[in-house]
């Protein structure tokens, strides 16, 4: 499976444990455990915003210790926050999703699109607007590369690059984040997803 970390379209630190929980069912995935996040981390995940855990924890993975992220000087792992309160902290999540149960492209379509044009598009095509846990499975699991900005469920435009090459994400091989932009007047393409029965 595949761990990501997920902040809701509101920005960063805005999900409450039972908020967190959501998010992530609402994005084909769940909360993960410490052990997949551990994992994660040992296969090089390294993000520096605090997510929840299943188990009420809050922590984030560090491979390239920095300055911003508990020092330049400390050693590379899995930073523990400890327990907070469930109903009034508020942080990000990491979700896990190992379920791929279908068909995860990107539409090919005339014009790019409006947000609820998208969401129509993948209809008329016979599948829904993907969600993140999707394109991140997709991406992890079978590899899928493709240099195009679409729409996702919850209004975000995302693009996953598994051969990182010049002006798709030269570094690493990551699903690239464009932002949530407006949903009436910026225009992208879509990511879709047809279940199988």
């Amino acid at each position: 499976g595949v761990v990501f970390p997920y902040s809701p379209r509101l920005g960063r630190y805005n999900l409450n444990f039972h908020e967190a929980q959501r998010a992530c069912l609402d994005q084909d995935s769940v909360i993960a455990s410490f052990d997949q996040l551990y994992d994660a981390w040992r296969s090089g995940l390294d993000w520096c915003n605090a997510g929840w855990l299943s188990d009420g924890s809050v922590q984030y993975p560090i491979t390239k210790p920095r300055e911003p992220c508990g020092g330049k000087n400390t050693v590379p792992g899995v930073r523990n926050y400890g327990f907070w309160d469930k109903d009034k902290s508020r942080y990000d999540v990491f979700c896990f999703t190992s379920n791929f149960n279908g068909r995860f492209y990107y539409l090919i379509h005339p014009t790019k699109l409006t947000y609820d044009e998208a969401v129509q598009a993948c209809l008329k095509d016979g599948a829904q607007i993907a969600k993140v846990g999707q394109i991140f499975a997709a991406w992890k699991l079978l590899g899928y590369d493709r240099c195009d900005a679409g729409w996702l469920a919850d209004g975000s435009v995302r693009y996953p690059i598994s051969r990182p090459r010049k002006r798709c994400s030269p570094n690493e091989a990551a699903v690239r984040f464009v932002g949530f932009p407006d949903k009436k007047h910026k225009l992208y393409g879509v990511y879709c997803f047809r279940a199988y029965n």
